[in-house]
């Protein structure tokens, strides 16, 4: 016959330890009028079966029908009422577990309408004081069957709800820069930490404390940026760098060139995974390579003998270039951006020639 555990208890508690089951092999033998001993901050929860029961706070508890109502009506039914009865139990540590390290890996991505590229990808990191607040909660989502569970077996899970949480309470906020998002951070550290525990007592846990460093944007390249944002937020920071590129160019003829290589790359991975914005991109790219076109030709022939100029030379040809950036303004034929971007270049270029 098994051997029945009359007296149990848990003392030696790690550090970093959520749960812990006795025995460790798995079921126990147990008989009502056996004995708990649950320490302070410990909660003992019986399992029989996959099902999670009655739970025991801290003191000496004698089993009996008094204090496993639940339990001892299943112990009836299967063993009709007979002595010992098989299931399992667990010391819940309920300690907070104090400055318990988190990041922002990955970054959290917040738009910034009208500013630079439309996003910034903010990071910091700090730490949190995080417990169980529920121990029949928690040990329905994450102690049944094991042995014990430790901090690092749910430790990206919380990082993931925590930064999750983040980016929701961020755009829920209207934060549109790091200043903004820096003020809220402040926040959470104060009143409203109750709004980001709303998702952690889903599975049992309180956070009693956060800290954070306060945020900062992390560089990275075009083509790295693909991996944080959606297909369309990723193009349109694409044809903004393009017509940056091309505006910044020392000659049309240069401009033209790299708007049409810019926006060729564009098309082809739009075209894969995006045919509707191909097209749409692909008569964008036809329009600017005519109008960059069209303003090469109305710069007039070149005097005979000479190689027509790439790029207006003399004050006379810069006025005249920037009175057609106007007019194909007002037509409609360039956006304001481009109009701003190239009218103060060749305004300074005349500014150089003493004009």
């Amino acid at each position: 016959m098994p051997r029945i555990i009359d007296v149990v208890s848990h003392v030696n508690v790690m550090d970093d330890e959520l749960c812990y089951r006795e025995p460790q092999a798995g079921a126990g033998d147990f008989r009502l009028g056996s004995q708990v001993i649950v320490q302070e901050n410990q909660a003992a929860v019986f399992v029989r079966q996959g099902q999670v029961l009655d739970a025991l706070g801290p003191g000496t508890h004698t089993l009996s029908t008094a204090n496993l109502p639940i339990l001892s009506s299943l112990v009836g039914l299967v063993t009709g009422g007979r002595n010992p009865f098989t299931a399992e139990l667990y010391f819940v540590n309920l300690k907070d577990l104090p400055q318990v390290p988190w990041g922002t890996n990955p970054p959290i991505v917040l738009e910034t309408p009208g500013k630079g590229v439309g996003v910034v990808l903010l990071i910091t990191h700090g730490v949190i004081d995080i417990g169980i607040e529920d121990p029949i909660r928690f040990m329905k989502q994450y102690g049944v069957g094991k042995a014990i569970v430790r901090l690092d077996d749910i430790r990206e899970r919380i990082q993931a709800m925590l930064l999750g949480e983040l980016g929701t309470l961020l755009s829920s906020s209207g934060a549109t820069s790091i200043m903004d998002a820096n003020r809220l951070l402040s926040d959470l550290e104060g009143a409203a930490l109750a709004r980001l525990n709303e998702q952690f007592a889903a599975i049992g846990m309180r956070i009693k404390a956060f800290e954070a460093k306060p945020f900062t944007a992390k560089e990275v390249s075009t083509e790295e940026l693909r991996n944080y944002v959606d297909f369309e937020t990723w193009e349109r920071i694409r044809r903004l760098e393009v017509a940056d590129a091309a505006a910044s160019n020392t000659g049309l003829g240069g401009g033209l060139a790299g708007a049409g290589v810019g926006l060729g790359v564009g098309q082809q991975i739009g075209a894969a995974l995006n045919p509707e914005a191909a097209a749409l991109q692909q008569q964008q790219q036809m329009m600017m390579m005519q109008m960059m076109q069209q303003m090469l030709q109305q710069q007039g022939p070149a005097p005979t003998g000479q190689a027509a100029p790439a790029v207006p030379q003399t004050p006379a040809e810069i006025r005249a270039y920037l009175d057609q950036l106007d007019a194909k303004l007002l037509a409609g034929q360039i956006s304001e951006e481009t109009h701003k971007k190239l009218y103060e270049k060749w305004e300074a270029r005349l500014k150089e020639l003493g004009e």
